[in-house]
């Protein structure tokens, strides 16, 4: 979506979690993890947020390969071909993009960018992603690959961030998040190593927002696959926020602070170890849209 700026500039604006009214999640989510599946469709029809299952899904994690909605009917389509679902068993885990838009009647516009869609952080204007972007596109140089994405996306800005050492994923969605134009999100790494603990910080300061640490307990997991203790992979919608909690003393502050941030939403909590056990959480497992009908 363009608009003018006040010096005529042309500006963007593309659509933000904070204005989806529509919620999809794999079909493969309730035969995967049902006990999980359950309680997020008690929440979802409690809050009154309408939502579907993709069709023909090979894995949970609908944010990845899923379109970018710039506009109401603007939609791209990344290549999701991801560096670390190379080996045979992991191959067989991609999903047909192309036949699950058919299915939806969705036709996006196709790019030939390797991007997770868990890797694009937006706000109206800007995106953040991390580093992981120039990895998995080594044929084009930094610089046009900035210039392609900021045009495809719509978008004034693109920040990079450095991806945290152990997340094989390389996102940035569970790293980071906008509260709103001015204001991020970010996890307290303060027990991450020291250099990438500092290297994230000034990546943030140069970004010249805002910025609020919260609570981020990972700590006690058993690997670096999982992903329980990180909180600021939560779904935000319109009127709606859903935050995973994980039976550990920071749930009571996570509530409390968003609680503070978002006094317009209505917030609930899900008990999410069990994805969270297997490397994702609450916006790995949503495509969140605007749908008019």
């Amino acid at each position: 979506m363009k608009r003018n700026k006040p010096n005529g500039q042309i500006s963007f604006a593309m659509i933000i979690d904070s204005q989806t009214n529509f919620l999809y999640l794999a079909d493969t989510l309730p035969t995967k993890y049902p006990n999980f599946y359950k309680l997020f469709e008690e929440i979802l029809k409690r809050q009154n947020i309408r939502f579907a299952l993709l069709p023909g899904t090979k894995d949970i994690w609908a944010v990845d390969y899923m379109p970018i909605q710039c506009a109401n009917d603007n939609f791209i389509q990344f290549k999701y071909n991801p560096t670390y679902l190379q080996s045979e068993r992991d191959k067989k885990t991609i999903s047909n993009v192309d036949e699950i838009c058919r299915k939806i009647n969705l036709n996006p516009v196709v790019s030939d960018i390797v991007l997770d869609g868990g890797n694009i952080v937006k706000c109206s204007s800007k995106v953040i992603m991390t580093d992981r972007v120039f990895i998995d596109n080594p044929s084009y140089e930094r610089k046009v690959l900035t210039n392609k994405l900021r045009d495809l996306l719509e978008v004034d800005n693109i920040f990079f961030i450095p991806e945290q050492p152990g997340d094989f994923t390389g996102h940035a969605d569970g790293m980071i998040r906008f509260v709103d134009e001015n204001t991020v999100l970010i996890n307290d790494y303060k027990q991450e190593k020291e250099w990438f603990h500092r290297a994230f910080e000034v990546a943030v300061q140069n970004m010249q927002l805002d910025y609020v640490k919260i609570p981020y307990n990972i700590y006690h997991n058993k690997n670096d696959t999982q992903a329980n203790g990180n909180y600021i992979n939560y779904l935000q919608m319109k009127s709606n926020l859903v935050i995973p909690v994980f039976g550990i003393k920071e749930d009571e502050i996570i509530v409390k602070i968003f609680q503070d941030l978002f006094p317009k939403q209505t917030i609930s909590s899900i008990e999410s170890n069990d994805i969270a056990n297997h490397g994702g959480i609450l916006n790995c497992i949503s495509w969140n849209i605007i749908k008019d009908n």
